[in-house]
Parts: C-alpha cells; structure tokens; sequence
C-alpha cells in the first residue's frame, strides 16, 4: 500500500477528533442496556445515519427480542478477496438501567469524558466507524473490510454469538474495539468463562418432628459447592465461584429445594472442555440420598488464547511506533467476543479502542486524547494487512 495513501488516512483522521467527540457524546446520551431493545436500535439508528451520509453499505438484520444486528462493508476491489475479509467488531449494549442517562448522561473535562457506557464501549463504536469512514475515502482495498455492531454483549452475546461467527469466518484478521487497558496497552489474551445455574430438588419434612424423612436440597448443595470451589486453581488460571445462592422454605423445614449460580474461568479451550466435565460430574452425584440437582449453563464466552493474537499484535505494535506511541499487550481475566473470533482459529486482537478505565461503574471514562492515534493504529494495520498480500 502506499506510503501515500497510509498518509491520507493518517491526515483525515487527525482532522476528526471533534467529529468523534461529537459521536460519542450522541451515543453515550442514548440509554442501551443489553435488556432495552429500543434504545439499542436508536443507537443503530444513530450509526447507519452516519455510515448512510459516507455512501457505506450497511446491512441490518431485524432481532425480535434483542437490539439488531448491523455489517457495514467495503467490499474492496476483489484483487485478493480469496485471502480473506479484515472484520471489526463492538457491541452497542450497556450494563447500565435505562434511565440511566437522564441522571448523568455524557459530560466532559478536558480530554476526559465521562457518562454510561463511555469506555465500554461507545468509545470503541465511534472510533471503528471512523477508521471505516477513512478507508472508504480512498482506493478500494484488495479485500472486504466489514464492521459488525452487535447488542448483547454485556449479558453473554447470547443472540450475537452466531452473528459473530458468519461475519468472522474466512477472516483474515479481526480487531475488536473494547477499551484499551489503563496502561495504554491493547489485550492479546482473555480469559474465557461459562455461568451456570444449578437446581438441587430435595424431600420436604418436618425438621422436629420427621427429620429423617426429608432430604435436604441445601446439604446437597452445600456439598456441591465445597466441590466446586475445589477446581480453581490459581496456577493455570482456572477459578470457579459460586456468587449466589437461594433455597428452603423456613427454619424449621427441611429445604425442598435449592439453586445457586456458578461462575467460571479459564485460559484455554481445553481447560474449558476438562472443566465443564468435572462441574458435570460434581452436578450428577446424588451427595444426599433423594436429592436431584440439574445443570444449565446460562452464558459463556471462550477464551481469546495468546497464540491467536501474536502475528496480528505485532503488526499494529509496529504501526503504533511508526505514529510515535509506544503500547503492549495484556492478558486480562475479563471476557469478550474476541475469544469467539480467537477460538475459530482468526488472528485476533482486542483492547483496540479509546483508552478507558473504571467500566461498569459511575465513574467510567474515556480519554479522548487516545481517540485519533487509535484510530490511526487501527486503520494502518488493516493497509499494512493489504501491503502483506
């Protein structure tokens, strides 16, 4: 690719920090949490005006319970589709209540904004709209590039999960715009994870009276969750937690009944597989006689392993230098849908947004100043993808 076209690209982004300011504080002002269908289309909405307004194709797939799914595309010059589409990814959705908004929406101080879903990850929705908005203002590259916004991110991506995986396959690369880490790194390593919940049935009886004929739900799980908790180990990187429980009817009644809810983590798929075998079988074993107990797993994320991002990460790494910032990698126990993209076997890197810290909190921001050499980062490294061909 030319060293003249990387410059164009460069120049109109650097002229666009006040546009994008401008599109995150519309986005941010738009209450979206994962359950709010219709505040997740207005962010689409809000999205596909814009792309609309540059000429860039933009395919929505209408969902009946979540927000929709919306693939914006390049289609390139088809000179070296065969090798593969570059995707970027975000999801629109927040984890904060609708009505959030109208309590602290968007607000700025300096290069700080501030307001729900800034970081995570509004911020990262704007900057990959730009990047393809720049890119589309020049030649057409040798292949697709596409962008997928999908709106359940924050509860599972358990409708956008099978999204994610027909825009992904046949990629040759996928960036996905969560927030760069505090440190100004990106993340070339998630933890992957699995929620459960499990359901104990058990034999009501009196506890004074018939003690004997019940059978306790609660001991049975009590007895699981001694188990359970047993898996972790710190070493590899596998933790198990169960974070709640409920269950019985009153002091004095053996409980009929019981349920808690598992969290899980782990580094690699096969740690997961050998994982959900043991919670399968720690599920199954009747710890009390005329106790059942049921396994259902809720939501789940597979783990973005280091080895799927080390080619790519190292391509932007040397666009960052080349723009004059230094930035590493990070491995980090939170999950994402790049460990979708990753455990299909695509180069995968992610943290490429904004620079943002304190997500899921009131105080969640967003350093604006990141915004452009960002982008920047992430446009280069989709031409240098197209100068490897």
């Amino acid at each position: 690719m030319s060293d003249e076209r990387m410059q164009g690209v460069c120049r109109w982004l650097a002229d666009q920090q006040a546009a994008m300011v401008a599109c995150l504080e519309t986005l941010v002002n738009i209450d979206s949490n994962s359950h709010d269908k219709a505040g997740n289309d207005a962010v689409a909405d809000a999205i596909v005006g814009w792309l609309a307004a540059d000429g860039i194709e933009v395919r929505r797939t209408s969902r009946p319970d979540s927000g929709d799914i919306l693939e914006a595309r390049l289609e390139g010059d088809g000179s070296d589709a065969a090798g593969g589409h570059v995707l970027m990814m975000g999801h629109r959705d927040t984890v904060f209540p609708t009505g959030t908004v109208g309590k602290r929406g968007y607000s700025q101080q300096g290069d700080t904004a501030f307001g729900p879903g800034v970081a995570d990850m509004k911020g990262g929705l704007v900057l990959n709209l730009f990047v393809l908005r720049a890119l589309k203002r020049f030649e057409p590259l040798p292949f697709p590039v596409r962008v997928l916004f999908t709106a359940d991110e924050e509860i599972g991506s358990r409708d956008g999960t099978a999204f994610i995986r027909e825009a992904a396959t046949g990629a040759r690369a996928v960036l996905n715009a969560e927030p760069g880490r505090v440190s100004g790194n990106v993340v070339t390593g998630r933890k992957g994870g699995a929620a459960f919940l499990i359901e104990v049935e058990g034999r009501a009886a009196h506890a004074g009276v018939s003690h004997a004929d019940g059978a306790s739900a609660i001991e049975a799980l009590a007895r699981k969750i001694v188990k359970l908790h047993a898996l972790t180990d710190y070493e590899v990187g596998v933790t198990t937690n169960v974070g709640v429980i409920e269950g019985g009817v009153s002091r004095n009644t053996i409980a009929p009944s019981a349920s808690a809810q598992l969290d899980t983590r782990f580094v690699t798929n096969v740690q997961r597989e050998a994982l959900l075998s043991a919670i399968e079988a720690i599920v199954a074993e009747e710890e009390v006689p005329g106790t059942r107990a049921t396994l259902t797993q809720v939501s789940g994320f597979l783990p973005m392993e280091p080895a799927m991002s080390e080619a790519l990460f190292a391509r932007y790494q040397a666009q960052a230098n080349a723009l004059g910032f230094e930035i590493g990698g990070e491995f980090t126990g939170g999950c994402s849908d790049a460990g979708t993209t990753a455990s299909l076997g695509i180069p995968t890197l992610c943290g490429t947004g904004p620079v943002g810290a304190k997500m899921h909190t009131e105080a969640e921001y967003c350093r604006l100043d990141t915004f452009v050499p960002r982008a920047q980062a992430v446009a280069l490294t989709i031409l240098d993808l197209a100068d490897a061909h």
